[in-house]
């Protein structure tokens, strides 16, 4: 409760796009102009302030990594689905949203939103069959090399060959999604808030900020340790070296 002590929420949600995102999740008006203290926002909204602060707090904790260089690729594999693929699910949508919003809103004042809104777009475009190669391809052959290693038996041979073939494609998608990200900061000119901003623009820059460090943080996850993983894993099972 620390955390939120003096706050409104109006504030919790410029600091945090997980409390915007929480906000919208109980129905809670955080856009509205009157200063409102989480308790009377809550009241206003008849949702239990309790359950409120439970889901306000668990973004505040510190993520406590595994070490991925050791942990079973599978349980890699889930907890990118889980939690990565399960995020950018849940935040596309809802970006693309404010996006089309703000550009109504700032567009005519602010060329850079519209030219971010397309780098965006493509972004986004370029991410949904990315992530569904990924869980309905690449991962279950990941899998498949896992449970070959612990028994013995050598996997079928895949349609795609060899497990570099799609982790080249995936690694190549990801110099993509990177070079939009790329593309996104600097439109917005590194996300720097307008003194003429929304409230909505506002949760828009933080909420970008968090997507590109969530999407980083995902992408090295595959890149520097799943890839070389799953290769080093299929040259142990199957003895392939292409």
């Amino acid at each position: 409760m620390e955390l939120l002590d003096g706050k409104t929420v109006r504030d919790l949600a410029i600091a945090s796009p997980a409390a915007a995102r929480i906000f919208e999740k109980f129905g809670i008006d955080y856009c509205c102009r009157e200063e409102k203290s989480l308790a009377q926002a809550c009241a206003t909204a008849k949702v239990n302030l309790h359950e409120v602060v439970e889901a306000l707090e668990k973004p505040f904790l510190s993520e406590i990594d595994r070490d991925w260089q050791s942990a079973p690729l599978v349980e890699l594999t889930r907890h990118i689905v889980e939690k990565h693929h399960q995020y950018l699910r849940q935040e596309i949508p809802r970006l693309l949203a404010l996006f089309a919003k703000v550009v109504l809103l700032h567009g005519h004042n602010h060329p850079e939103l519209p030219e971010a809104e397309r780098s965006f777009v493509a972004l986004a475009d370029e991410l949904s069959p990315h992530l569904l190669r990924e869980e309905r391809m690449l991962f279950p052959y990941i899998e498949i090399l896992e449970i070959a290693a612990k028994t013995g038996n050598p996997p079928a041979p895949p349609m795609f060959r060899t497990v570099r073939n799609p982790v080249h494609m995936m690694t190549m998608e990801h110099d993509s999604a990177g070079e939009l990200l790329h593309q996104i900061r600097q439109r917005a000119e590194g996300y720097r808030i307008p003194e003429d901003a929304c409230m909505s623009l506002q949760i828009l820059y933080r909420a970008l900020r968090e997507f590109e460090a969530d999407l980083h943080r995902h992408i090295h996850l595959e890149n520097d340790i799943l890839f070389p993983r799953a290769i080093a894993l299929e040259e142990q099972v199957v003895g392939t070296s292409q």
